[in-house]
């Protein structure tokens, strides 16, 4: 119960400034009737509840599942079954992300069906996947993010002259979306577990980085996508 109150309490703090400045906009430049205004306020009650609700599950299952596959993949010592594993946890999380979801319905209303939604929303987590499982091989090599960081951005430089207009602007959103409630909480607690059992490793500057490298990915699968598809 302690936790379900400071999770409330959270969500309270993060919800109430928006809340109060949408009723401010309804109210004295929109001139919204009372209507408008319960039905704002009921979603606003939803949303609260349905936050406080996710976030609980997140505190109770998926970061301690997280920490615990991280910090026994070092132990197997095959390099084959750790790949494997980051990969479809990884790709599985960013599928079931809320915001992927609603990144792809809007592009699909838009596009009209051009772009199909299920190959959108593969490409976003094979890219998470692959990225994810990049990190996870770095931090047990103990090599140096820059370098990843320096080597991608390079491609996405490279790519962003080839790739159609389109894709080149979808890419890059899709990189936002992946660092949602969903998506957050599992990597990040993936790769904290990973560095908690390798010896001489901080978990402050080995477990961390892998939310802002794992968003390259939909970038560049979806300018790849892109590419292709041109």
């Amino acid at each position: 119960m302690r936790d379900f109150k400071e999770t409330f309490l959270e969500v309270i703090q993060a919800v109430l400034p928006l809340t109060l400045a949408v009723i401010v906009i309804m109210l004295v430049f929109l001139g919204s009737n009372l209507g408008h205004l319960a039905s704002f306020l009921t979603g606003t009650i939803m949303v609260i509840a349905g936050m406080t609700f996710f976030l609980m599950g997140v505190k109770l299952g998926m970061l301690p599942m997280g920490e615990a596959i991280g910090s026994n993949l070092p132990k197997h010592g095959s390099l084959i079954f750790i790949a494997v594993a980051a990969f479809f946890l990884s790709f599985l999380t960013t599928v079931a992300e809320p915001d992927v979801r609603v990144l792809s319905s809007m592009i699909d209303s838009v596009s009209k069906d051009s772009i199909d939604r299920n190959i959108l929303i593969v490409s976003i987590g094979v890219g998470v996947g692959f990225f994810v499982t990049v990190s996870i091989l770095r931090i047990i090599y103990g090599i140096p993010i820059k370098y990843l960081f320096a080597i991608s951005y390079l491609l996405i430089i490279f790519l962003s002259f080839i790739t159609p207009a389109e894709f080149r602007a979808i890419s890059f959103d899709a990189g936002g979306v992946t660092t949602g409630p969903m998506t957050v909480p599992v990597i990040m607690a993936l790769g904290i577990g990973t560095a908690s059992v390798l010896q001489e490793r901080s978990q402050l500057s080995e477990g961390f980085g892998l939310i802002g490298f794992a968003s390259i990915g939909p970038i560049l699968s979806l300018m790849l996508l892109g590419v292709l598809s041109s």
